[in-house]
């Protein structure tokens, strides 16, 4: 390291800040351009006699010559040599340069080319065709020489000798751009026979369905329409009836309907149309049904429409179950897409079989869901029930629908999940055809292998059609027995108990109901004491309300006891169509219960649900009590002031909250300061009543600045109460 120079170093920059005068990078390029040198241009020189041209030539010769000499395989050398010759009119030296040339190279299609261009150039006709001559018989697979030989025969007018070149051109079976060549040739001179035929030997050389077609078009063109259907039914005859060869002739059998269209032949198109796609499968030919859909609906009625339309669909559906065999949406609309065109072909008159249709069903129910988790088979399960439906509904075969049930019943893993519904449908299908034991055997047996709510529920709905309230009983007892604590069960036994009047029992029913471990237990209370109340047992209800009390203060309950007490129980019409006056309440008894839940709530320091109480016991005494009772209630009732406590988050920062102020709360903890305060209330009641402006506001202020000001003018005796309550 010390041994290197410090000048080969990269200078260090000290001063990294951008310079003070900016240049763009167009400025740079402009400027070099600008400062670029001019180029050395060789000097000119100008000859002025037949010795200078002499001399000059031999100069140029001998330069030439050397460098061939040094790049003897340099076909370019060869040309500007070759070239500069032909400019200074030395042909025949030209020729020889290019004679030379073609000895080293005789395969350079380049050294033909610019060869015939200099005989053309200098009027050689004849030199250029002994050369195209040569050239093609020596490289007959490059085309071009064959296509410059051939305008070169043309521009003379000699029509027989460039159709000569083509014959021996066609002998070694060139592209079909070759052929056309050829075709358009006899074509310019009218000679269309000529050019048939040689279609005809084209095809012979390549049969490809392109050819056909480009050949049956020629015919139609130049009006021949016979000829150019025996090309097509020549073609499909070479091409054959199998699949793979009717995929390949796709594009002959859509030119020969569309050929047949434009003839007004609009039955052969159709029947060339059916005949490819009856023998191509469905996702190999949606170019061919599309262009099928086309013509019917151009040309065809309706029924032609909408079986086109059909056919396009079921190729959209089968892709789409190619792709993925479990998509049940994709087979739900292929099977409702083959039922309804089943339906259809019925309504006409048709006898059809439902071959299709079954097939679709089979096909879609093979594809068993991968895993046994219920959320896989939710949609699956269904095409199961409809399959049983269309065998039920449309073709009327009850057993084959009855052999669909048992292979999904079968076929479900019971003791991982079950589908109540298929039980429950197979059951009703078994009703509809009268046969109430299997109904019942049915359902048995979903029960005794898999019990379910949903299962009890449909066959108690359907022992309760058939009016068996023997058999409800029976099967309301086993569903409580698998399963107490469903409090909706309950209660619907107890309805299906009252229905039939036997009062007795619903008591028994809800008082099994009420010791159990409920999921809703409040609902079936609830259900309980409508009950008793609606006939008119008072005494009862009063005893369920202490009952549940003992369970539960709820706010609600002391509320729903209060109002009962003060309700009309019982009532109603008798037999003759009477009004039967029902048992009036008791307000002081209502009243009771609102001062008796007042004082367990404030015991248990529930604010929020003293305040709901209050509310409810301040409409009561609207309702039913007298203006002092009403403003002894009012007394009661909470004001909303503002608060600081500590922060939950351990910070020990003070928040603001908002607490509910129960008089009788401030009474107790703070008599002095409750009394001062009721007498600035009074007198903020008094400023108001005089109707001076000012007073005291305890409810929350909003969020405007307005708001805000106006309660800083407040009247100071505010700010002592809160700053007691800020101390505490």
């Amino acid at each position: 390291m010390s041994g290197r120079d410090a000048r080969d170093r990269a200078p260090r920059v000290k001063n990294r800040a951008a310079a003070a005068v900016q240049i763009t990078a167009e400025q740079l390029l402009r400027e070099a351009q600008e400062r670029q040198e001019p180029s050395i241009q060789a000097p000119r020189q100008r000859v002025q006699d037949l010795e200078e041209l002499s001399e000059f030539q031999g100069r140029k010769r001998t330069e030439f010559e050397g460098r061939i000499r040094y790049s003897r395989d340099s076909i370019r050398a060869w040309l500007k040599y070759a070239q500069w010759e032909a400019s200074q009119n030395e042909f025949d030296r030209s020729r020889s340069v290019y004679e030379r040339a073609l000895d080293v190279d005789p395969r350079s299609s380049e050294l033909w080319l610019k060869y015939t261009d200099m005989e053309l150039k200098a009027r050689n006709i004849n030199h250029a065709r002994n050369l195209f001559d040569r050239a093609v018989t020596l490289l007959p697979r490059v085309d071009a020489l064959w296509y410059k030989y051939v305008y070169l025969e043309e521009l003379l007018l000699n029509v027989p000798g460039a159709r000569q070149i083509f014959e021996r051109w066609m002998q070694w079976e060139p592209d079909d751009k070759a052929w056309q060549s050829y075709i358009k040739l006899e074509e310019r001179y009218n000679e269309l026979d000529r050019a048939s035929a040689i279609y005809e030997r084209w095809i012979a050389c390549r049969p490809i369905p392109k050819n056909w077609v480009t050949w049956a078009k020629f015919e139609e063109e130049r009006g021949q329409p016979d000829k150019a259907r025996e090309v097509f039914q020549t073609a499909l005859e070479f091409f054959g009836d199998e699949e793979e060869q009717v995929e390949k002739a796709q594009a002959v059998f859509a030119a020969f309907a569309r050929m047949e269209t434009r003839l007004k032949e609009f039955e052969r198109a159709r029947v060339i149309y059916k005949f490819a796609l009856a023998r191509l499968p469905r996702s190999k030919s949606a170019t061919l049904y599309s262009a099928y859909t086309k013509f019917e609906k151009q040309h065809g009625d309706r029924a032609g429409v909408e079986l086109t339309v059909l056919g396009k669909r079921r190729i959209q559906y089968e892709e789409e179950l190619a792709y993925d065999g479990t998509n049940y949406d994709a087979w739900f609309s292929l099977a409702r897409l083959e039922e309804d065109a089943y339906r259809a072909d019925k309504e006409d008159g048709e006898d059809v079989e439902p071959t299709r249709v079954r097939e679709v069903y089979e096909r879609a129910v093979a594809n068993v869901p991968p895993a046994l988790e219920k959320r896989y088979w939710r949609r699956y399960i269904y095409l199961w029930l409809q399959y049983a439906a269309f065998e039920e509904i449309d073709t009327k075969d009850y057993d084959r629908a009855r052999d669909v049930y048992k292979a999904a019943i079968k076929l479900v893993p019971h003791k991982s999940f079950t589908f109540a519904k298929l039980w429950l449908a197979y059951a009703y299908f078994e009703i509809r055809r009268l046969d109430v034991n299997a109904a019942r055997k049915v359902l048995g047996a979903g029960i005794g292998m898999c019990p379910k709510p949903k299962l009890f529920t449909g066959y108690i709905e359907l022992e309760m059609r058939l009016r068996e309230f023997d058999r409800v009983r029976t099967l309301y007892e086993k569903f409580l027995t698998y399963d107490p604590s469903l409090s909706s069960a309950w209660i619907q036994w107890t309805q299906v108990e009252s229905a039939v009047e036997d009062f007795e029992r619903v008591r028994a029913i809800f008082e099994l109901a009420v010791q159990q471990a409920l999921d809703m237990p409040e609902i079936v209370w609830k259900a309980y004491i409508d009950f008793e109340a609606g006939e008119g047992e008072r005494e009862k209800t009063r005893n369920l309300y202490e009952r549940l009390l003992e369970r539960t203060s709820h706010v609600k309950v002391y509320i729903s006891y209060a109002l009962m007490e003060v309700s009309v129980l019982g009532g109603g019409e008798d037999e003759d169509g009477n009004e039967i006056e029902g048992e009036a309440g008791d307000p002081e008894l209502a009243r009771a219960v609102f001062a008796r839940g007042y004082k367990d709530l404030r015991e248990r320091a529930e604010k929020e649900d003293r305040a709901l109480l209050l509310e409810a016991w301040k409409s009561f005494e609207q309702q039913h009590g007298t203006e002092v009772e009403l403003a002894k209630v009012e007394e009661m009732m909470p004001t909303t002031r503002k608060r600081w406590r500590k922060a939950d988050d351990g910070s020990g920062a003070l928040e603001e909250y908002w607490d509910l102020i129960f008089p009788d709360d401030e009474r107790d903890a703070n008599p002095t300061s409750f009394k001062f305060f009721q007498a600035a209330q009074q007198w903020a009641a008094q400023r108001q009543g005089e109707g001076e402006e000012g007073g005291l506001s305890y409810e929350p202020p909003s969020d405007s600045d307005e708001d805000e000001d106006e309660d800083e003018e407040a009247d100071g005796v505010e700010q002592e109460p809160e700053a007691m309550d800020q101390d505490e």
